[in-house]
């Protein structure tokens, strides 16, 4: 007879669920992987790191994640699968061991005007009921205290039958918080007159200062001819009625200068042709009209608090919903612990929880009322964090795209605290990084290269991070690189003077930022460095400001036309092979019919999600057949947008496709570390960090004098700030002066000047508390970016 396993011998067993402590990636080739095979250790931190495009996000995003969301997405029925994204299977032969995946990425949050950080993470709707139940005096529901929700009255029989009785309801009324005069934006738009004509001049003298309304052309004809007003008097001196007929007439089909044409008034006029447009795709002379013409203030019936008066009205313990919303995060969690109220308790709870969780994560500075859409890709990604912090759920799978991204050394010391912490409640935390600080907390590392693009897509070292510094690899060199403090710095040429800053969180703030030179401005995150710099220089011909913000365009936006480099290559296309040069633009002539250039068919599947495949016709090369026969240099013009930026250059560099326009462009691209880059990949694909380097290179041939840089090393390997610290020499050599908003140390280190602003964040910052050279930062050590810049040069 068999006995049973005693109580030691069964633990030495382990149980059949215990064996699945691996994700197991096999034969991955999504975009640049090259059959890449790996193993994963669950509940443990692993850190991706590698050169930019040498395939982190394709491993990690695109194939680990990508996966994990699609399954889950297959556990809904059809009905509900319809309202979410299609996911197509990624490219890997084996995919095991997944759990869900919680993708904290850095897209931006919705830039929707009435979008906030306090809608954006339901601290708005907690606020709403407790001052619904608390407020004095009470006003209404929730509903009365948002300010997305317009107050609705209405009237009108409505009969309802119910057997034989009959009812009717006459009105139906719902409380909302709306400002009616700037429905919940709390800014209203205006345009300045001054900016649409000199009113001292007559139109016949040509007083219409629009692009597009010269003297002579459609536009000027259309009110200097239609009788409204008199051509030769200035527009100063016209009556009151010519006034109102020439800004604001109502639209009007006439007889003009023996044409039938409609008149309107000018305002209206220039709000339908240039303010419904979107001022990203517009031309740089007609955006900087734009700019200078139409005006946003704050509008004067809520002060810009987007409330209605009652809800600005009601009050717990003298503090409105208002009131509330424009404290800073930390004041208002302070405030929120006073509250003592049994009724509310656990709304009470969980929202002290929520703002804590906002000072913890290094978000105390920001306000509940602040536009989602004016948060930077780190912040945003903080922000989502938020909402997995206090969350009970444990074994799930959290990818983090660089969550250092805009952190002083400072703030990343909690933020790699956080990640340790999600890992220790049973997480498995996968983080694509090339800091080295957060890459030396991993429990294992996955270094990928050893090139980018094509040169890329291999796992080049797996184990340890000591195992890393001895493995040889590209990141394995770098990890322990220091930059020196420079010997010598730069003579500035001049000072680009700012006085009286006080743009958000800055109080008051002088300060002279040097010309010629390389200016670094730094300080904790929230300490005012942006409001400083994009507050007070303003973007003109002279300063060419380059941020991260999104590119706008359609799918079918890329490198090659958006830096211009499309025009000489189709030139050069045309001109070897004799034909006309709209044939080789996927948007035009040459475009395949069946996807119309897109190079892929989209399905619309009715109730059920869509699908997107290759275009059988074109075989995703986007182009018709007969255009892809005109050859130059031996290739034809599919082949030529799918090279790297580095094969282009060599390709347009000599031989018979030699075309030196095409040359300084792709240059330009190299000379920002973007030369793995295909020319033809779309633009919605792209980093933070790739567009501001693609903007970069766009605006290197403009003939500004002062470049405005948000945090360049952006998504940069430690081995390309190297390349950037060069290329920021280059420009202030060639007499530009760059100014510079950076955290990273190697920056820190080059700069010829520092100005650092602190001590702390939000109403604890806004003030300058180092201004100098680097080695004199280092010597004083009397701010928290002194002290860690000199724990990093080693002084």
């Amino acid at each position: 007879m068999s006995r049973a396993p005693r109580a030691d011998e069964q633990a030495s067993v382990p149980h059949a669920a215990d064996r699945h402590d691996l994700i197991r990636v096999h034969g991955a080739r999504e975009n640049n992987l090259k059959d890449v095979s790996i193993e994963i250790p669950k509940r443990r931190l692993t850190v991706f790191t590698g050169v930019s495009g040498s395939g982190k996000s394709s491993l990690v995003f695109d194939t680990i994640a990508a996966e994990s969301q699609r399954l889950i997405n297959e556990t809904y029925s059809a009905f509900v699968q319809g309202f979410m994204p299609t996911l197509a299977r990624p490219e890997v032969d084996v995919l095991e061991g997944l759990t869900t995946a919680i993708i904290v990425d850095q897209q931006r949050l919705g830039a929707d005007p009435r979008s906030t950080v306090g809608t954006a993470t339901d601290v708005n709707a907690m606020l709403r009921i407790l001052f619904s139940r608390l407020g004095e005096p009470h006003i209404g529901p929730p509903s009365a205290y948002a300010f997305n929700v317009p107050s609705v009255r209405a009237s009108g029989a409505i009969t309802v039958e119910r057997g034989d009785r009959k009812t009717e309801k006459a009105t139906f009324e719902r409380t909302g918080g709306m400002c009616p005069g700037c429905e919940g934006r709390g800014t209203v738009s205006d345009i300045d007159l001054t900016q649409l004509f000199d009113d001292s001049k007559s139109l016949a003298e040509g007083a219409l200062t629009i692009p597009g309304y010269t003297s002579g052309g459609w536009n000027h004809r259309l009110y200097a001819e239609s009788g409204f007003v008199d051509r030769d008097k200035p527009i100063r001196e016209y009556t009151e009625k010519e006034r109102a007929d020439f800004l604001h007439h109502e639209p009007v089909r006439m007889k003009i200068a023996g044409i039938n044409m409609t008149y309107e008034g000018l305002v209206p006029r220039i709000q339908k042709s240039f303010l419904a447009k979107d001022k990203e795709g517009m031309q740089p002379h007609i955006r900087a009209f734009v700019e200078r013409a139409v005006t946003f203030t704050t509008c004067p019936d809520c002060d810009g608090t987007r409330l209605s008066e009652g809800a600005r009205a009601s009050k717990i313990k003298k503090i409105s919903i208002a009131d509330a919303c424009a404290m800073q995060i930390s004041d208002l969690a302070d405030w929120v612990r006073g509250l003592d109220e049994p009724s509310v308790a656990p709304l009470l709870t969980a929202l002290q929880l929520t703002l804590d969780s906002f000072v913890e994560i290094g978000l105390g500075y920001l306000s509940l009322d602040r536009p989602s859409g004016t948060l930077s890709g780190g912040e945003a990604q903080r922000v989502k964090m938020i909402r997995h912090l206090g969350s009970s759920l444990t074994d799930v799978t959290y990818v983090f795209d660089e969550p250092t991204i805009g952190l002083h050394p400072h703030d990343i010391r909690r933020m790699n605290d956080l990640l340790l912490q999600l890992r220790d409640k049973g997480n498995t935390v996968l983080v694509v990084e090339h800091k080295p600080e957060a890459i030396v907390i991993a429990d294992h590392v996955v270094d990928l290269g050893p090139g980018a693009g094509t040169e890329g897509g291999t796992v080049c070292f797996e184990g340890t991070v000591d195992g890393l510094r001895a493995a040889g690899t590209v990141t394995g060199r770098h990890l322990d690189d220091r930059a020196a403090l420079k010997e010598s710095v730069r003579t500035p040429t001049g000072a680009l003077k700012i006085r009286g800053a006080s743009t958000h969180n800055l109080r008051d703030v002088d300060v002279d930022i040097p010309l010629g030179v390389l200016t670094v401005v730094t300080g904790v995150a929230g300490s005012g460095k942006s409001s400083l710099v994009h507050g007070s220089i303003p973007a003109g011909e002279e300063v060419i400001s380059v941020d991260q913000g999104a590119i706008r365009g359609s799918r079918r936006s890329n490198p090659a036309t958006y830096t211009g480099l499309l025009d000489p290559i189709r030139k050069a296309f045309a001109k070897a092979n004799g034909v006309k040069p709209a044939l080789f633009s996927a948007n035009s002539e040459g475009a395949c019919p069946t996807c119309n250039g897109a190079g892929v068919i989209y399905t619309d599947l009715g109730m059920m999600a869509g699908v997107s495949s290759t275009c059988e016709d074109c075989e995703g090369k986007r182009f018709q057949p007969s255009v892809l026969e005109h050859l130059l240099g031996g290739r034809d013009i599919s082949e030529v947008l799918a090279m790297s930026v580095t094969e282009a250059e060599e390709f347009f560099g000599s031989g018979e496709a030699h075309t030196p326009a095409a040359q300084r462009i792709l240059a330009r691209l190299a000379d920002v570390g973007l030369g793995y880059l295909s020319l033809g990949q779309p633009l919605t694909t792209l980093s933070g960090g790739e567009r501001q380097r693609l903007k970069l290179a766009t605006h290197m041939a403009d003939k500004g004098g002062v470049y405005v840089l948000d945090e360049p090393t952006t998504g940069l390997h430690l081995a390309d700030v190297e390349q950037l610290l060069g290329l920021l020499d280059r420009l202030v050599d060639s007499g530009k002066s760059v100014i510079v908003v950076e955290h990273h140390q190697a920056v820190m280190a080059h700069a010829d000047w520092i100005i650092d602003l602190g001590p702390g964040a939000g109403h604890d910052g806004g003030k300058i508390v180092f201004e100098g050279t680097p080695a004199d930062l280092v010597a004083a050590r009397s701010t928290l970016t002194g002290e860690h810049l000199a724990e990093y040069v080693g002084a």
